[in-house]
């Protein structure tokens, strides 16, 4: 066990001055005493007193070495087990020097480019990394090896493309977030069979397909952010296994269809997130399983008509939970279903006045909710 730093210096002084206090004596717990009564009389017996002392004093300097260094540049948190080195001119993975009962660690807007799993080990204790804005460019395969409690990684802002395989195995890891970099394919053996990750963020990098192979690994998911990448198509069986998953953000990207049954395994969903991408069309029975669902963003799309029944299972939508504003709504016919629908659900639908007629010519501009069933040709 280690004291803290006044515990530390109060038992330093009392060693260093043991020459002067022949009387000092070590219980079997370690604890420091004096007793007058207890006083030496001998040569022999004061040697052996300094010795001992001598020997406990080497005992704490070693084993709470770690416990009171610190990285040059950084900053050492004692009572949280916390170091941070922001914005600081660190070119390497400052190893030497960190306290090994470190149990929290960030290292952001540094010059580091690459990480080992032998620079990771001087913290066997770490539970959270945090590698914010670095220029990180390689990862070690075995990454996480030497810290088998790690369960927070954020590696946002960085270089990273490639990964050498199993570079977040070995670890317990239940949030990874690896957005803002330059990955075009996330692969597979990056992560175990069955892993625990519940967050994943791979949001703001390259891919252009959905890393379905990564995601059947990922069991416990709750929540999974691909947005802001160049993703045009989902393939059917990606989300099969995400059973769990409770926020889905697919917003900023290229999909122009969605297959039907590509949300039939995630009934727990309550987030979905399809904003500003190129959907023109959804399949009739896309919703039919998201009876938990309390928000959907569909704006910004190319929707021109929402086929029918399609809405009717989302009754779990929060008050203005549902968002189909900006999409180019022809209000022919076809627009009934969601003209009634909009009808009975005013206070589900963001700014539903804003639904606005980009065709025909004569009701372009015109809201669908302020439509007569006469303008739309329909029969009561």
């Amino acid at each position: 066990m280690c004291f803290s730093s006044l515990q530390y210096s109060s038992v330093c002084s009392s060693v260093l001055h043991v020459e002067s206090n022949p009387i000092l004596c070590i219980s079997r717990r370690g604890t420091y005493c004096t007793d007058q009564s207890r006083a030496a009389d001998t040569d022999s017996t004061r040697k052996q007193d300094v010795m001992n002392a001598l020997f406990a004093f080497l005992c704490l300097a070693y084993f709470c070495h770690g416990a009171l260094s610190c990285p040059a540049l950084c900053k050492c948190y004692s009572r949280r087990a916390e170091v941070v080195c922001n914005e600081v001119p660190l070119t390497e993975f400052p190893s030497e020097g960190l306290p090994r009962n470190t149990t929290m660690l960030t290292i952001q807007l540094t010059n580091i480019t690459s990480i080992s799993e032998r620079q990771l080990s001087a913290t066997p204790l770490l539970q959270e990394l945090h590698l914010f804005s670095n220029h990180l460019q390689h990862l070690s395969s075995n990454l996480l090896q030497g810290v088998p409690h790690l369960s927070t990684l954020d590696l946002t802002g960085n270089k990273l493309a490639e990964l050498p395989a199993d570079v977040f195995s070995h670890a317990p890891l239940r949030s990874l977030v690896l957005k803002d970099n330059r990955i075009e394919t996330a692969d597979a053996e990056w992560l175990p069979d069955n892993s625990t990750l519940t967050w994943l963020d791979l949001s703001r990098n390259r891919m252009r397909k959905a890393p379905t192979a990564l995601l059947q690994r990922l069991p416990q998911l709750e929540s999974l952010d691909l947005s802001n990448n160049h993703l045009e198509t989902i393939s059917a069986n990606s989300l099969d296994a995400l059973t769990k998953l409770e926020r889905l953000n697919l917003q900023d990207n290229k999909l122009e269809t969605l297959d039907a049954s590509v949300l039939e395994s995630t009934r727990n969903l309550t987030y979905l997130f399809l904003s500003r991408n190129k959907l023109s069309k959804i399949p009739q029975k896309l919703f039919q399983e998201l009876t938990e669902l309390k928000n959907l963003h569909l704006d910004d799309n190319q929707l021109s008509h929402i086929p029918p029944g399609s809405l009717d299972r989302l009754s779990s939508l929060d008050e203005e939970g549902l968002d189909l504003t900006s999409n180019p709504w022809q209000c022919d016919g076809k627009v009934e279903y969601l003209w009634r629908w909009l009808q009975k659900n005013k206070k589900k639908v963001f700014l539903p006045q804003t639904i606005i007629c980009a065709s025909p010519p004569s009701l372009s501009g015109r809201s669908v909710l302020s439509l007569t069933e006469s303008e739309l040709n329909l029969q009561s």
